[in-house]
């Protein structure tokens, strides 16, 4: 359904976006943010599925700062090489790939004249988090079990939009002790947990729940349909 098309960074910066656009007029916007896999068939499948829900979806190469055209699957060697390069891009001068995430929702902005919102998974969870803190122009943001946005330095961000979260009871990567935390810190976000583990919302992961995942899809596009358009 959908494309790369190349888009520029306030730094100069090129990077490929994958761009799913709906039958009609837009929506609006809703920015992707990929794991650690890059934009690989997973993360093309989620904008064309919102792109049928009638927004232009963007999802930009958010590992091209240190490495270009990563897609990866979900091997032990996958997830090997994808936690390198996240923790190659996460020590990127500040603001790092955040300038590639506001060139994405730019680019939203400016191609449907409506408003941008924002969903991510894993890495690009924590990177829809950071960007609801710190970026401009977005109506609403969606992370999913965002590795990190539980840790104490996260939390003391403040969202400058409409945040939901979900995670998962049984993910051995964020504790459900520290979503705790996180969802006392953060009153104003709604935050759902599921009984599932992390990766719930991927169809190509040994931890992929469908009943989890739908729950937690229903409930993002009515967030966003109320956000966004």
């Amino acid at each position: 359904m959908g494309n790369f098309v190349d888009l520029k960074s306030a730094d100069g910066q090129l990077f490929p976006a994958y761009i799913a656009e709906p039958a009609g007029k837009p929506r609006g916007a809703i920015v992707v943010v990929q794991e650690i896999f890059g934009v690989n068939s997973h993360i093309r499948s989620v904008a064309d599925r919102v792109a049928q829900s009638g927004y232009l979806a963007i999802a930009p190469a958010t590992f091209t700062r240190v490495k270009a055209g990563v897609e990866l699957g979900y091997t032990d060697a996958d997830m090997q090489a994808g936690s390198a390069l996240k923790a190659a891009a996460e020590q990127l001068p500040p603001p790092g790939v955040l300038l590639d995430l506001q060139a994405a929702i730019d680019e939203g902005a400016r191609r449907t004249g409506g408003k941008v919102g924002i969903t991510g998974f894993c890495w690009g969870g924590l990177l829809a988090w950071r960007a609801a803190c710190e970026l401009n122009g977005l109506a609403a943001a969606v992370p999913y079990y965002g590795g990190g946005m539980t840790t104490a330095a996260e939390m003391a961000r403040k969202p400058k939009c409409p945040v939901m979260a979900h995670f998962g009871d049984k993910d051995h990567w964020i504790s459900l002790e520290s979503v705790e935390a996180f969802k006392t810190a953060h009153p104003e976000v709604e935050v759902y947990v599921y009984a599932a583990d992390h990766g719930f919302n991927c169809d190509q992961r040994g931890s992929y729940d469908a009943a989890a995942s739908a729950a937690a899809r229903a409930r993002t596009q009515a967030f966003f349909a109320k956000h966004v358009g």
